[in-house]
This record gives C-alpha cells, structure tokens and sequence, in this order.
C-alpha cells in the first residue's frame, strides 16, 4: 500500500498523518489484509465498503487503532504521581479519588496506576476511596484489559519484587496475569471519547497518545473539549509525553516538573 494510500484512508477518518507516520509501517500491513480478506483490489473499494458495512467498518477503526503501552510508560510521570502530585491530591480531597482512563487500550495504565495506589498505602495511613473509570471504543480492547494476560515486553518497568506481588506467572505463553486485588473495583466501560463522557467530577483524568496524537486539528480540540468537561476545576489532566495542548486551549497550567501533565485553573 502506498502512503498516498494510506492517506486517502487517514482523510476519511479525519485521522493525522504526523500521528500515524512513525507507526503507518503495522497499520498498512493489517489494512491490507483486511482489504484481502473483503476482496478489495483498491483504496477506493475499500472505502466504498466500508462505508456500506458497519462491522467491516467497525473492523477498518479497530486495525487503524495504534496500542502501544507498558506498564508504567514514561517512568518520570509515575514517580511524578507517587512522590508529588498524589500525596498533593489526597491531603485536598480525602474522602474520595475519582479517575478516568480515556482510551485504556488493554489496561496497562490502569493497572499501573491500581498497583501505584496499592504502593501508596505502605506510606500513607489513610488514603480516600478510590473509583476508577477505563473507557475504549472497542470491545476488544476491554476484554483483554478485564483478563489482565500480558506479555514480558509489557512489563520491562516492573522489578523482580513488583512482578512476584502483583503478577502470577502463568504456566503456559510466558505470559503474566495480573492479580486478582489489582484487577478489583474498575468499572469498565466501552465508550468513544467523542460521545458523552464517562462520567463527571474527576479529579484525574489520563488521556495519553490518543486525541492530541491521531486525530486532525478540529476532532483534537472537539475531542479534548469534551474529555476535560468531566474534569473538576481544579483537577488535573495526563496526556503523552510528545503531546501538546492546541494553541486555544488556555485555562490549563502545566506542571513545574511534569511537562505532559496539566492542572486545570477553571
């Protein structure tokens, strides 16, 4: 597949050619088979499927899906968490900690996050109610996610000491299943950042390598608009390390320390 291609695809989705440059390579490979798959000989005819075929289409947006992630990806943001923002966090609101994992992809950062919490008690003798909210478009996604089954690539920032509290080896793959306590009290959900948001009055809210990556210029802000409605004035937003607010976005302050973490100001 050429990258004019490529593109023609990108357009109808509204999708960004910056985003998907470094990653396009993967994401060609799995369009073409799924053009193989529906006998599509051109870009054209796979456009004019798709758009006539809800679950070919359903399926196009699943492959066009870039799901990257580790356990504590960007170790500066979760030391960052653990060492200033969270101990912040939970002194102002300690009755009760809400967060929102928008695009949670297969969990990894929602359990990075559980397993960060579950190290905060060992300091701290009292900590809020936590609720956490994970959200993906695709279905999917969020059945891997609730197993919780990862490969040893997945989990190159957990310790010897990490793995053996939080993970079960399984016998078989060379996989790793999170544990049960881990896995407790997350409500999945499946849910497009586009639509309505998953719920409101949260304190935290991840949204990384996602909007502010893939999409163009106007779905960015639109996207972003409605995420952080649900975000409480004061409260903060996480997006990726390469990602940055559109230039019309004001009424949020970055941190001193953490450049791709945000406090909203009102």
């Amino acid at each position: 597949m050429h990258d004019d291609q490529f593109r023609q695809l990108l357009d109808r989705f509204n999708l960004a050619w910056s985003g998907y440059r470094k990653v396009r390579k993967g994401v060609k490979k799995r369009i073409s088979r799924h053009m193989q798959t529906l006998n599509c000989p051109s870009m054209q005819a796979y456009l004019d499927l798709i758009k006539q075929n809800k679950e070919a289409l359903r399926e196009c947006e699943l492959r066009l899906t870039v799901s990257i992630s580790r356990f504590f990806r960007d170790r500066q943001l979760w030391d960052g968490l653990e060492e200033d923002l969270l101990p912040g966090i939970i002194k102002t609101h300690p009755r009760r900690l809400r967060v929102w994992s928008a695009g949670c992809a297969r969990g990894e950062e929602v359990y990075s996050f559980k397993i960060l919490w579950e190290h905060l008690k060992q300091t701290h003798t009292h900590l809020p109610a936590l609720e956490i909210t994970a959200t993906d478009k695709h279905s999917a996604y969020l059945d891997q996610a609730r197993e919780g089954i990862y490969t040893p690539g997945s989990l190159k920032e957990i310790s010897p000491e990490m793995r053996e509290r939080y993970f079960k080896s399984r016998k078989r793959g060379n996989r790793f299943n999170i544990k049960a306590f881990v896995k407790a009290d997350i409500d999945w959900k499946v849910q497009d950042i586009f639509a309505v948001p998953a719920g409101s009055e949260f304190n935290i809210i991840f949204l990384r390598n996602n909007v502010l990556t893939y999409y163009k210029q106007p779905l960015r802000e639109e996207g972003l608009c409605r995420v952080t409605k649900a975000l409480i004035h004061h409260g903060w937003l996480i997006v990726g390390s390469h990602e940055k607010m559109p230039a019309g976005v004001s009424n949020f302050r970055r941190h001193a320390s953490i450049p791709w973490v945000y406090y909203r100001e009102a």
